[in-house]
């Protein structure tokens, strides 16, 4: 069995490939399938999608029964066809000078982290501190500090835009970015991983090991130093503590789950890939801490405070956090290393993604062993006959109705916003995912 999906997985090509055909129902005016289908327990098979249809067979013989209905047909929207991958996956998603302006602050946060007058008894730990915020948080793509910067521009009246209110949200930018630090610190330290950010993990630098931990701490204790000295005096500070300590919580038990799912990286249990565990895992572990804090504390910057303005940029933050999640799961098995900058490896480590979901929620009994066979395993034969079989239940085009579904109810609630909220900040969001100009 194996055999013969090693070998259509020899001449799978990412995303462009040919391999597959899709549904004739993406393309009709009829098309009306929510997006809730794609996040429910049960998703159609491919010939409920349309896919082994008479109709959908006849549609393909007419256009060739492949990617080139998709050529023939356009779409700005979606992954399958950028030349470049969204800008919040490859890159920095902020203006040069707005980075430069960000990064010119954070000699002053590691100042004021590890001011030797503080520590006179403690030099040793000191320098080592300063060598692990060095070495940890500033050499990343800093999308959700620099989100910070940018909402809190977009939110505050023009007036409040002086150089010490733009410094003080640099350094609650760095504040996130110190989060983002510690959790990716330790998770590396969980999953065994080898290198971050282009370089070897912390843990594997000059034998580091599980010492690593502790200095995790020291990066999320970074953020509440950070917070007394520059915020204490605010009448948001309150907030803003609370707010840190809950999304730490909830992404942590995101993390919990994450590892309860994958078995604690022994050989995946694909029972528990449900769509439920799919979903409660990208909003706990990513979507919290990645969308909604950094434009919920530049809401408390600037004194919005009320429970109901804060329910709805959450709502709709939420689900551009599962969208990027989807989008990333996906480019990580078919995206062009060259194009997104990293080579995915969701398949050798068994998580838990969209696509796998998916896939078995579609696969028939003899397509569910190969799965059980292969996902998790670190067998180049493998890999390819579970991106083949991905191909062959046509995952692709499945992605390219969420895609554009996710994007129509994004858009949707956001006009559906009330009490204030500029619609031009989550409109400015939702370009950096999608890369389409809103």
């Amino acid at each position: 069995m194996l055999g013969s999906f090693i070998k259509k997985g020899a001449t799978c090509i990412a995303h462009q490939s040919a391999a597959y055909p899709l549904p004739s129902k993406i393309f009709s005016r009829g098309f009306t399938r929510s997006l809730l289908a794609f996040r429910s327990e049960h998703l159609p098979s491919r010939s409920e999608d349309g896919i082994n249809s008479p109709k959908a067979k006849s549609s393909a013989s007419k256009t060739g029964g492949n990617i080139h209905i998709l050529r023939k047909h356009p779409r700005s929207l979606s992954t399958l066809h950028l030349s470049a991958a969204p800008i919040a996956v490859t890159g920095t998603a902020a203006s040069k000078d707005e980075s430069r302006e960000f990064m010119a602050v954070f000699p002053d946060v590691v100042r004021d982290l590890t001011d030797a007058g503080r520590h006179l008894d403690v030099p040793d730990a000191t320098k080592w501190y300063s060598k692990a915020l060095q070495y940890n948080v500033p050499t990343g793509k800093r999308n959700r500090g620099l989100a910070l910067v940018l909402s809190y521009r977009l939110l505050a009246h023009p007036d409040e835009l002086t150089e010490e209110s733009l410094k003080l949200a640099r350094i609650l930018g760095w504040c996130v970015e110190l989060l983002q630090a510690f959790f990716l610190v330790v998770d590396d330290v969980m999953d065994g991983a080898e290198m971050r950010r282009g370089k070897p993990c912390w843990y594997r630098k000059d034998g580091i090991g599980t010492a690593a931990v502790n200095d995790g701490i020291l990066l999320e204790g970074g953020i509440y130093q950070l917070l007394r000295r520059h915020f204490r005096d605010k009448p948001y500070y309150m907030d803003m503590v609370e707010l840190f300590h809950d999304v730490t919580l909830k992404t942590s038990m995101g993390q919990t789950l994450d590892l309860l799912t994958s078995q604690f990286g022994k050989k995946p249990q694909l029972d528990l890939f449900t769509m439920a565990r799919y979903n409660a895992i990208v909003k706990y572990k990513t979507a919290y801490y990645s969308f909604q804090l950094p434009v919920a504390l530049a809401m408390y910057m600037t004194g919005k405070r009320d429970p109901e303005v804060h329910r709805q940029a959450k709502t709709i933050l939420l689900e551009m956090g599962q969208f990027f999640q989807v989008q990333d799961d996906f480019l990580d098995c078919f995206g062009n290393p060259e194009i997104t900058g990293k080579v995915g490896n969701d398949i050798e480590d068994g998580k838990c993604t969209w696509l796998v979901v998916v896939a078995l929620q579609r696969a028939n009994k003899e397509q569910r062993a190969l799965l059980e066979e292969c996902y998790g395993s670190k067998d180049p034969a493998c890999v390819s006959a579970v991106k083949a079989l991905y191909e062959e239940l046509g995952l692709p085009a499945t992605y390219a109705i969420f895609e554009e579904e996710s994007y129509n109810l994004i858009r949707t609630h956001i006009q559906q916003i009330s009490r204030g909220l500029p619609h031009k900040l989550f409109f400015k969001f939702l370009e950096k995912i999608y890369r389409r100009a809103s």
